[in-house]
C-alpha cells in the first residue's frame, strides 16, 4: 500500500480515462484527496496520445455555411448516420461534436 506524501494517509489505486478515451492509473489518497501519477504511467498516457490517429479534414463553403466530411472510419466508429443531428460544444482550443 503507498502512503500520501502529504499527509501520511493511505493510497488507493484508482482508474480513469481522458477526454479522448486514454485510459491510465493513479493513486488517490483516502484521508486528504491528493492524487499522485507515476511518471511510468505518465510517458505511457503521453505515448498513447502519440499514436492515436489524427485526421486532416478541409472546410468548405456549403451555402451560408461552412461544413467539414467525417470521414468513414470515424463515422462508423461513433455511429454517425446521414443526416443525424449532433450536438457542437466550442471548447477553447477547438470543438466537440457530440451525438443526440
Amino acid at each position: 500500500m503507498r502512503k500520501c506524501s502529504e499527509c501520511s494517509g493511505t493510497m488507493k489505486e484508482l482508474t480513469d480515462k481522458t477526454p479522448e478515451g486514454v485510459e491510465y492509473d493513479y493513486y488517490k489518497c483516502k484521508k486528504c484527496g491528493e492524487e499522485i501519477l507515476n511518471m511510468e504511467q505518465l510517458h505511457g498516457v503521453a505515448e498513447k496520445y502519440r499514436t492515436m490517429k489524427n485526421y486532416h479534414v478541409k472546410i468548405s463553403k456549403w451555402g451560408m455555411s461552412l461544413g467539414i466530411r467525417i470521414p468513414k472510419e470515424v463515422a462508423e466508429k461513433y455511429k454517425l448516420k446521414d443526416n443525424e443531428e449532433v450536438i457542437l460544444i466550442p471548447e477553447e482550443k477547438g470543438i466537440k461534436l457530440v451525438p443526440v
